[in-house]
């Protein structure tokens, strides 16, 4: 047996494969060239060096109200290190700035002061002011007309009434716009229900370039950037981690030149050739992402790359938070993958369902693929219901996978599909 450690929840449990089943390990290197360096030399030397645009204390001189943008709960984002550093830079610049903490939470639930507490520290917490956007409450967008797909863009009125906005955020691939970070702040980060539902419309999600991975000429992107270059965000705090969710790597200034210099760094880190499996196993990596079924299309995705025609992928997700937003629950609920596409398809854009684009990718991968996941969530009747075939543990998961594909299949596993980027 080849026993590997597949993250789940905050640990990680143990995958056993028959040595005559395993044929691949797919793992980037994922950030380990800056061990020799300090988490807050690797952020402050950053900060020193910003990429297109003066230093952050300049640029914050004379700015009397200064919006920082930030992630929510669902993110790894390492605030609790980076907030202090960039709070710190900022008043040794203007030590009188009136600072906003605006947390980006695109159509997630809203982010609870425990949870706050546990991402940025009692001190910030307690010492600072800090909005949670709730993309659901139009009263609190600002209408900022309309992007190059004809979506329209409310942003988050924190953000518009403000001298200097600032976004902080971490680079991994997305399964839709192709990388996080950067731009992705503004849009879905701190846009309103309308305006993230058109950006992830049937019609974008569908496009050969909305994938992991793709910047240019992906629509989703384009109208992501267009967006924060018309919020007008002046400066960027962006950052890498890798494998044992140690910052890796920092990249300050433009919002456009910093955020493509680390994706250029993260891509020459997480890239790896596609092998080719009978049964492919993966995960989220772990708390926070696999927290919900919602967000386990990140990795389903990556690893219906390496399942080729008719592949068994089997998901690890503890789903400590349940299934995620309702609207994917019922769209998940429409009935087959094949009728589940077929109705998303006649959606315009415009009435585009919120969530609905995690189903999509769901209702794509199954109409090939059999998805067995790994879960502690209880109701296994409502995995079923989602076309998902539930399973306790590992060995189960792995005995259902034979028994579909047969005794002599071969076994990828990819341990954390996130933050892997397969080509």
């Amino acid at each position: 047996m080849i026993t590997i450690p597949i993250p789940y929840h905050r640990d990680t449990v143990p995958l056993a494969v028959p040595d005559t089943n395993f044929k691949a390990l797919i793992a980037p290197r994922n950030g380990n060239g800056n061990f020799h360096k300090s988490e807050e030399d690797i952020l402050l030397e950053a900060l020193q060096n910003p990429i297109g645009t003066a230093p952050l204390r300049e640029l914050a001189k004379g700015k009397k109200r200064v919006t920082l943008v930030t992630s929510d709960h669902t993110r790894s984002m390492p605030s609790k290190k980076t907030l202090p550093i960039l709070l710190a830079e900022i008043r040794a610049g203007n030590p009188d700035a009136d600072i906003t903490i605006l947390i980006a939470t695109g159509l997630h639930r809203p982010t609870t002061e425990q949870e706050q507490r546990q991402m940025f520290g009692d001190d910030i917490v307690n010492a600072e002011r800090i909005i949670v956007s709730d993309a659901f409450k139009n009263e609190d967008f600002v209408d900022m007309g309309t992007l190059p797909s004809g979506a329209s863009f409310f942003m988050h009125r924190a953000a518009y009434d403000t001298d200097f906005l600032i976004t902080e955020g971490f680079i991994e691939p997305h399964f839709l716009a192709g990388y996080s970070g950067g731009r992705k702040s503004i849009l879905p980060g701190i846009c309103s229900a309308e305006t993230v539902n058109e950006n992830h419309s049937f019609k974008a999600v569908s496009h050969p370039k909305s994938a992991s991975g793709v910047m240019e000429g992906n629509p989703i992107n384009e109208d992501m950037v267009v967006a924060a270059r018309r919020a007008g965000v002046d400066f960027i705090f962006n950052v890498t981690l890798d494998h044992s969710r140690r910052i890796s790597a920092a990249f300050a200034g433009d919002l456009v030149e910093a955020h493509e210099t680390g994706v250029a760094f993260l891509s020459g880190e997480l890239q790896c050739d596609a092998v080719q499996g009978d049964i492919v196993v993966t995960s989220n990596g772990g708390y926070p992402l696999d927290q919900n079924l919602y967000q386990t299309p990140k990795a389903v995705t990556t690893a219906e790359k390496c399942a080729g025609d008719d592949g068994v992928i089997i998901m690890f997700a503890a789903m400590s938070d349940g299934i995620g937003g309702e609207h994917f629950e019922q769209v998940m609920r429409w009935g087959t993958p094949v009728e589940i596409e077929a109705r998303m398809k006649t959606i315009p854009p415009k009435e585009t369902i919120p969530e609905m684009w995690c189903a999509q990718a769901y209702a794509r991968i199954l109409q090939k693929h059999p998805v067995i996941l790994v879960t502690d969530y209880p109701d296994h009747n409502a995995i079923r219901d989602m076309n998902l075939i539930p399973a306790k543990t590992a060995e189960e998961a792995l005995a259902v996978a034979f028994e579909l594909k047969g005794r002599d299949a071969s076994v990828v596993v990819i341990p954390d599909g996130v933050c892997t980027l397969i080509v």
